[in-house]
């Protein structure tokens, strides 16, 4: 008898959680089970095994526990058990649960079937009832005619002035007749046209089409053998990075002016960043995180296994930082350039020199993964990690300068205001929080999404930034399928944006702080005008969306999909 074995089980489930969004927890299995020292091959295993092999499984049992003592027929109903019986139970028990139950159904019909004959019984009853008030009727009807007939020629002998004024009296009726039918008819034009609904409707439909982003606008980048996680466009040029399962990154050229429609996988226009040597697809060196630095001259990846690398332009490997004892889960350049922060699974946090090619400070202080690392000015950094906490530390310091108590589930991200003057993070217990230096409980708690929250970003807006008129915001992006937006003055929320279906991963402000892109496992980009809070524009693809982003200039913007691809879309109002 074939049976599976315990390695391709933790494969099935590895899939699943990836699959169903459980990022944190695929990892932590990945990295436990050994997945990425498996032969199976990913790419043969479709979408969804597990849950096709559970139910194949229930169907089974659930046929082997019907087809007993050769008491029932091939073409009837097996819809006697639960899953959970299934489950729970061995076949003899539930070999018994269905006999019982074919016994009341049998009970049932039987009942039925007397309560037939005892209606039949009354129709017959009713019938004859009825055909006999039918006669009588007839007859009556009969007679009344018949009356009908005799004062007719009674009338007809009456004196013959009386016609005039009987005329009069029809014509008059005929008058009212007239008027009544000239009032429907005036009534009637008045309603033509089409309902309030369907007018509705329509506007709605069309308003939609507006919206949609034509596909002539639109350029997919092929390449890509497994799904894109990651992207970034250069702050300073027109290049676009992307990280995948397969093991690689690219940089890829995407040429001025507007989109053109279909794919562009040419080899003129992309370079291939390789993170291992040979075959692809080897689970221990997905790229999971990627940064450019300031001058766009560098590229950093982070990998699943364990190390982070530094590329130039030109596709050339740089460096390889190799410390952490597990993946690498965020990664960024401070803004001067000369270190590197990078964040793993190890629970740990690594500043790196860069020009030295070496770990500068290594920061344990987390009892669990770090799962999320932002930079508030040269020096210092914050870390979040799946141990609730949130600590400020500082190169060259042996403990933490700041530690944030208050998340009550695992702090997926951690973000600086442009001024480095406020933290956001947000949790898996569906709340965000903002927090300053001067204080150790949160400033603003953030408590109106109904699921985990995924990602967080700050406007750039407000003071010190290129936008200091406008209000400075903070996005928020959940797996209750909405996008929040907040007043971080007054922690109070401005907008709840909700036009996607399933979990929204990436949210990404325009550099003019006037628009915000969401993209979602629904497969759907929307821009949303922060002016109204109302969706301008929406695209959508054949895969979830990991990741969107803008490029400086903001007439264009690049999403990446589970589906192996990428898109660069042309934005203009």
């Amino acid at each position: 008898m074939t049976s599976i074995t315990s390695i391709e089980l933790n494969y099935l489930v590895f899939r699943y959680l990836q699959e169903s969004g459980f990022t944190h927890s695929a990892f932590t299995l990945g990295y436990e089970a050994g997945i990425n020292k498996c032969t199976i091959d990913g790419n043969l295993i479709p979408p969804g095994a597990l849950i096709t092999f559970v139910q194949k499984g229930l169907q089974y049992l659930e046929m082997e526990a019907n087809m007993s003592n050769n008491d029932v027929e091939m073409d009837e109903d097996f819809s006697f058990l639960q899953p959970l019986d299934i489950i729970t139970k061995d076949v003899n028990q539930l070999r018994q649960m269905i006999k019982e139950k074919r016994k009341n159904i049998q009970k049932d019909k039987d009942k039925d079937k007397n309560k037939d004959k005892d209606k039949n019984k009354d129709r017959e009853v009713d019938r004859e009832h009825e055909a006999e008030r039918g006669r009588v009727r007839e007859k009556e009807r009969h007679e009344k005619e018949e009356r009908e007939k005799e004062r007719e020629k009674a009338e007809s002998n009456k004196e013959p002035e009386k016609q005039p004024e009987e005329l009069a009296d029809g014509d008059m009726v005929m008058d009212q007749e007239d008027k009544d039918a000239i009032g429907h008819e005036e009534n009637g034009t008045s309603i033509v046209g089409p309902e309030p609904m369907d007018i509705a409707a329509t506007s709605t439909q069309a308003s939609q089409e507006a919206c949609e982003i034509p596909g002539s606008d639109v350029t997919i980048l092929e390449g890509h053998t497994s799904e894109v996680c990651a992207c970034a466009w250069s702050p300073t040029g027109s290049l676009l990075a992307s990280g995948s399962g397969d093991s690689t990154a690219r940089i890829w050229t995407i040429a001025d002016g507007l989109c053109k429609s279909g794919a562009q996988n040419s080899p003129l226009n992309v370079l291939v960043l390789k993170h291992v040597k040979g075959r692809t697809n080897e689970k221990s060196k997905d790229v999971t995180t990627l940064d450019w630095n300031g001058e766009g001259s560098l590229l950093a990846t982070g990998s699943y296994d364990g190390q982070a690398r530094i590329w130039t332009t030109n596709g050339e490997l740089r460096s390889t930082l190799n410390k952490h004892k597990g993946p690498i889960f965020s990664l960024k350049w401070n803004k001067k350039g000369d270190y590197l922060l990078t964040g793993s699974f190890d629970k740990t946090a690594i500043v790196w020199d860069v020009k030295a090619e070496e770990w500068k400070q290594q920061f344990e202080f987390h009892t669990g993964p770090t799962l999320d690392v932002d930079w508030c000015n040269n020096v210092s950094f914050a870390t979040s990690s799946t141990d609730h906490m949130i600590y400020v530390c500082k190169i060259g310091e042996i403990r933490p300068i700041k530690t944030f108590a208050g998340h009550q589930g695992e702090v997926n991200c951690v973000k600086w205001d442009p001024t480095g003057s406020l933290l956001a993070s947000c949790s898996d217990d569906i709340t965000a929080k903002i927090w300053c230096m001067k204080q150790d409980k949160y400033v603003h708690d953030l408590r109106e999404h109904s699921k985990e929250i995924y990602a967080i970003r700050w406007s750039p807006t407000g003071p010190g930034t290129n936008n200091p008129n406008q209000q400075l915001t903070l996005a928020s992006a959940s797996f209750d399928s909405t996008v929040k937006l907040w007043d971080v003055e007054l922690g109070k929320l401005l907008y709840s944006l909700n036009g996607h279906k399933d979990p929204v991963y990436s949210v990404a402000f325009s550099p003019n702080g006037e628009y915000l892109a969401s993209g979602s496992l629904d497969k759907s980009m929307h821009i949303w005008s922060l002016k109204d809070g109302k969706i301008v524009k929406t695209y959508t693809g054949n895969g979830g969306i990991f990741e969107v982003c803008w490029n400086k200039e903001g007439d264009k913007l690049a999403a990446c999909f589970a589906n192996n691809t990428l898109c660069v879309l042309d934005f203009r109002m």
